[in-house]
């Protein structure tokens, strides 16, 4: 794939929407976005912050096969409360179950983050974020239900929409919350050699 005019290339392992606003924040312009495909099957025993590296690396991993000679980026976002993962959520019911448990307490949302240099270079970090939701009444939760604004987000909310009015604590990366922890990705695509 080797170089854009003079610059490196840069691929995007993911097509979530977020993710790309958030690199454009930082004036990081993915010159190809490629959705990976893997199996995202937690494994028997494994942690929420695990799962959130292995997978942020096995998208990669899929994504360089394809793209010789780029940067790979991706990343994987686990929201968990305790060692329960809160996956992405498809239906109503899930989704009201999801946001009973967050209501009144804390969780940890883990950000898995993979670059795979032209060289093959790996680098494979992670940021966690402490969110804290207030406790939620019934019919604050059933009007966010009805928005359907939950649905294909893990743990059943994205914190920039209007589920940003239930966190009352936020301890670490807003940016990985969205998806993204912005400082971290800037440092290992520096780290690598891409051009920042």
């Amino acid at each position: 794939m080797g170089l854009a005019g003079s610059r490196p290339v840069l691929v995007l392992g993911s097509a979530s929407p977020r993710r790309q606003a958030l690199l454009a924040q930082i004036g990081l312009q993915p010159d190809r976005i490629v959705a990976p495909s893997c199996d995202e099957s937690r494994l028997p025993g494994e942690t929420p912050n695990a799962l959130a590296k292995r997978l942020a690396l096995a998208k990669a991993t899929a994504v360089a096969s394809e793209c010789p000679g780029a940067f790979v980026l991706a990343a994987d976002t686990v929201v968990a409360a305790g060692r329960r993962v809160l996956d992405k959520t498809e239906d109503v019911a899930t989704a009201r179950r999801y946001l009973r448990l967050l209501s009144g307490r804390r969780h940890r949302v883990y950000g898995g983050i993979a670059v795979i240099a032209p060289d093959g270079a790996k680098s494979v970090r992670q940021a966690m974020t402490v969110v804290e939701f207030k406790r939620l009444d019934r019919q604050t939760m059933e009007s966010y239900l009805q928005s359907d604004e939950w649905r294909g987000k893990a743990g059943a909310y994205g914190i920039q929409g209007r589920a940003e009015v239930f966190i009352t604590r936020i301890n670490g990366s807003y940016s990985n919350v969205v998806g993204l922890a912005l400082p971290v990705v800037r440092d290992m695509l520096c780290g690598l050699g891409y051009r920042c």
